[in-house]
């Protein structure tokens, strides 16, 4: 599978190139009463590319930016804002997602990527005190909603994407696993 752009092929990250935007997200967060929150969101997903990489003289990545902007359903309030890269390695097929949400949390997760005839499978994780695929934290979310590990799954058909997080959470006093997912649709397709 190839995308090139300006001499770069980008390879299966490809075809994240561009606007999604999601109608059917679903938030399930922990409530200080030890409660599951439910808030239905709407999103959008915008990848763009950011050119090729080399690693001392031998890893060679390509790279896309993104930036995630999540909104209440209800009222269209901003709850989660997220930029950071998607990174491809064609010599071993492994893939990278690098994230920051403006909390105090930045990660860098790792994993595979499948093409199974139209269906790309990507499934990246991280885990605190990880010196690799690790989770960085501020003091303050540490000490009172430290994740724990990141977990994400993501499915590319065509025009449509869908993904599912899981991020565990030590968080009012108990563990708590975080989840998110939604279902995208690609409504243009801008190289930059």
């Amino acid at each position: 599978m190839e995308t090139i752009i300006d001499g770069v092929n980008y390879g299966p990250l490809g075809q994240l190139i561009g606007k999604w935007v999601g109608k059917r997200g679903l938030d399930i967060a922990p409530d200080a009463d030890g409660e599951k929150d439910r808030t239905e969101f709407i999103d959008e997903l915008t990848f763009t590319p950011s050119g090729p990489a080399e690693n001392a003289e031998e890893q060679q990545l390509v790279s896309l930016r993104y930036h995630h902007v999540v909104r209440k359903e209800e009222n269209g309030l901003i709850f989660h804002d997220q930029i950071g890269h998607w990174l491809y390695e064609a010599a071993t097929g492994s893939v990278m997602h690098s994230l920051t949400i403006p909390r105090g949390v930045c990660l860098l997760a790792g994993g595979t990527l499948s093409i199974d005839e139209n269906k790309t499978l990507v499934q990246v994780n991280a885990t605190a005190g990880s010196d690799t695929f690790g989770i960085v934290q501020s003091p303050f979310m540490k000490e009172k909603a430290e994740t724990r590990s990141f977990e994400m799954t993501m499915t590319i058909e065509g025009d449509y994407l869908n993904y599912r997080e899981s991020t565990k959470l030590f968080i009012y006093g108990r563990d708590f696993d975080h989840i998110d997912k939604s279902e995208l649709k690609r409504v243009t397709y801008d190289q930059d």
